[in-house]
């Protein structure tokens, strides 16, 4: 258990950074759906490029995981179909609900604790998922 406690600091820290950045605003995710404030996209396109900017530096200087190996992306070919129908069934959850899956911890830890219900409907629906995902197209 207590090498899992440097996890929870940085998810603690992490919920603060969300927190006082707004990211997890309803209004701030509403705004972002309706087109009318560049806040959120700032915040997310300000990650993907860190993040991309940290994976070719990584690269650049071939950073190795903990088990030795180099790090890579895999190539993903599996069609560009299958990510619009997943990003738009994500993006409708999150614009109903107003809030991605890490996040609602976040809102519950902040005192939103009508987030429990939206947690317990995603965990039904990874259920479900896990079920039928034999008899679904991948």
């Amino acid at each position: 258990m207590g090498k899992y406690i440097k996890f929870f600091l940085v998810g603690i820290f992490f919920g603060i950074v969300l927190v006082k950045s707004e990211a997890v605003s309803w209004y701030r995710i509403f705004e972002m759906f309706k087109f009318q404030s560049f806040h959120m996209y700032g915040i997310i396109g300000s990650a993907v490029a860190t993040g991309v900017l940290l994976l070719l530096l990584s690269k650049r200087i071939q950073l190795k995981t903990i088990e030795g190996r180099f790090l890579r992306v895999p190539l993903k070919d599996r069609g560009f179909r299958r990510y619009i129908i997943g990003g738009s069934i994500f993006g409708l959850g999150w614009a109903l609900c107003g809030a991605c899956p890490g996040p609602m911890y976040i809102l519950v830890g902040t005192g939103v604790f009508s987030m429990f219900i939206v947690i317990i409907a995603a965990l039904v629906g990874t259920y479900i998922y896990g079920v039928l995902k034999d008899k679904l197209p991948h």
